[in-house]
């Protein structure tokens, strides 16, 4: 996020720390480089996060499946996956939480950053359906990088992912997040909003590795990677 959505404070106009990380994804004679802007700032999404190359890499793994598919990044902050999507062919759309004007920007900064024009960044607050949410098009792909951070957001992470999923019934939900207690579960959270989600292990997509695309993430977090579907799941 990635975290991001879950930060609610103000964001004012003090001058911030900006530096850059760099991605190196490959595979074969194929290959991308990415360039993150991230900002020293109590914003959570205003740097890159150990699951956002995780999920990145899965991106990267599946890109001939998301090619001229569209691919909606929720949370997105840096927006590495989403980044990485578009590179790949997918039409992307970038979000993050409507009250965080900065996190916002820094989406559009991440897409200058990498030569990508045209990319819609929209607005989306976790559990609330505003016109940006219902104006929509149809998805195929929601990327959640790191949306589970605060535990008082959870259903609310949920009822968006519900509604996105409801809305378009073919579609998957992406989402990697980190393990920062035993007690954090989202499983009996998915029985209530009528979701399903398979674990897939990260060795499945070459991300069981503390060093990913050229970078020191996520090193020694633990990092789990769901697809989440609707229970009614077209297929």
């Amino acid at each position: 996020m990635d975290a991001s959505s879950s930060s609610n404070q103000s964001q004012d106009e003090t001058p911030l720390m900006e530096s850059h990380k760099f991605f190196h994804f490959e595979d074969g004679d194929e290959t991308i480089d990415i360039k993150i802007p991230e900002v020293v700032d109590p914003s959570y999404g205003m740097y890159v996060w150990p699951c956002a190359p995780v999920l990145a890499q899965y991106v990267w793994f599946n890109r001939h499946s998301i090619r001229d598919r569209t691919v909606l990044e929720v949370g997105a902050g840096t927006s590495l996956p989403g980044v990485v999507a578009s590179k790949c062919g997918a039409k992307v759309i970038l979000s993050d939480d409507a009250r965080l004007p900065k996190c916002l920007e820094n989406c559009r900064k991440s897409c200058s950053a990498n030569g990508l024009v045209g990319i819609e960044v929209v607005g989306i607050t976790w559990g609330r359906f505003s016109a940006d949410v219902i104006s929509l098009p149809a998805v195929d792909v929601v990327l959640a990088s790191d949306c589970f951070y605060d535990t008082k957001d959870f259903e609310d992470v949920l009822a968006t992912f519900c509604y996105l999923l409801n809305k378009n019934k073919h579609a998957q939900c992406w989402v990697t997040y980190q393990e920062r207690s035993s007690d954090r579960s989202i499983e009996h959270l998915l029985t209530k909003f009528d979701l399903q989600c398979t674990h897939i292990p990260l060795g499945m997509f070459k991300a069981d590795e503390p060093h990913l695309a050229g970078s020191n993430l996520p090193g020694d977090h633990t990092i789990q990677f769901l697809l989440i579907t609707n229970k009614m799941a077209v297929t």
